[in-house]
């Protein structure tokens, strides 16, 4: 929901390194208003939600190791390293914005944290939340005082957009590795962000924030409500505000929303009584998540580029409907594709390959 927009957009993946990434001036037809609201609900939000309920996993893991009297990290440190490889190799062949591999490190610097007490886990928590705020501090001054790239809103280069209209594969592939450490600037920027949603989503699954009883349900209410009442305003404000304040909306406001987001969803899943076809093809997609991350980025590259049916040049100048319907199908694709595969195998293809590595 987020990507698409990066797939669709003149100059792709490179037209983020100009600043075209940022949310779009406010427009009050129908086409605007749409492309708005839907930027809006996705932008950012995704992004922390997963890290929380990387967390969660790992929490998981760690209280599975305990209870078994492993050691730890011990096996987890190998299933971080296989994350970061299958993350360079996404990086270099599919998407230049990869999220794995920044997950890999943070969950690597994370779980051995979880190995200190839990006085140190919340001053560690408390030093990455500082930290965040600062880098936001000085990045939205740059911002404003004209330094950044962020605020240009000049959108890719004739060049860029070139090289995804109608440039060769391997001529995709050879700028990324050519312009990697720009590509990669994400994961350092929101790196200690990514610290404090990881240690987050340990603390919210050991305060029950999953748990199907009583307390669970309490503070899944007060997450969505917290969350979405105090989230929704500020990145709103954010996005009023203009493409200057962008990374404070990214990276700042739209974790609070996150945070709405997962109590609301658990809110909803508690009214679930009989589960039906749509649980059941969520489900399929949360048992296979890798995979489907990766093939989602691959429709949407073999869609858009040149290199496959050329679809961000050829309806450039059709408005936001076929990158929402492109977003459609990926879902329909995804939902399909994920029960239809757990029918026949027990794991999702990078899963599969995972656990054999990890056993190996």
């Amino acid at each position: 929901m987020t990507n698409v927009w990066l797939f669709a957009a003149p100059g792709a993946e490179a037209g983020v390194l100009k600043g075209s990434a940022a949310m779009p001036a406010f427009d009050a037809s129908w086409a605007g208003v749409a492309e708005g609201t839907f930027r809006f609900l996705a932008d950012g939000k995704f992004l922390s939600m997963l890290t929380m309920l990387f967390g969660v996993g790992l929490a998981i893991q760690f209280r599975s190791a305990a209870k078994h009297g492993r050691t730890w990290p011990g096996r987890y440190k190998w299933r971080a390293l296989f994350l970061f490889a299958e993350g360079t190799v996404h990086f270099v062949l599919v998407f230049a914005w990869d999220v794995l591999m920044g997950y890999a490190v943070v969950a690597l610097l994370v779980a051995w944290q979880l190995t200190r007490t839990a006085r140190a886990q919340r001053v560690l928590m408390g030093v990455a939340a500082g930290v965040h705020v600062a880098v936001l501090a000085l990045l939205t001054a740059a911002a404003l005082g004209g330094t950044s790239g962020q605020g240009s809103g000049g959108g890719a280069g004739a060049e860029a957009v070139a090289l995804y209209a109608e440039g060769s594969y391997a001529e995709q592939i050879a700028f990324r590795l050519h312009n990697a450490i720009g590509l990669r600037i994400e994961p350092v920027v929101s790196f200690a962000l990514l610290v404090f949603l990881f240690h987050l989503g340990v603390r919210l699954f050991r305060a029950g924030a999953f748990a199907p009883d009583a307390n669970g349900r309490r503070v899944r209410r007060r997450m969505c409500g917290w969350g979405l009442g105090l989230g929704l305003p500020l990145n709103a404000l954010t996005a009023a505000a203009g493409s200057d304040f962008y990374l404070l909306g990214r990276y700042g406001a739209a974790p609070v929303v996150a945070i709405g987001y997962m109590g609301l969803i658990g809110l909803i899943v508690d009214r679930v009584r009989r589960p039906g076809p749509l649980t059941a093809g969520l489900s399929a997609i949360g048992r296979t998540a890798l995979s489907c991350y990766v093939v989602q980025n691959v429709l949407c590259m073999l869609a858009c580029y040149g290199i496959g049916l050329g679809l961000a040049a050829r309806w450039a100048d059709h408005g936001p409907w076929w990158v929402m319907g492109l977003w459609a199908v990926v879902c329909v694709v995804l939902f399909t594709g994920a029960r239809l595969w757990l029918r026949y195998f027990e794991h999702g293809p990078l899963e599969t390959v995972q656990k054999r590595l990890l056993r190996a």
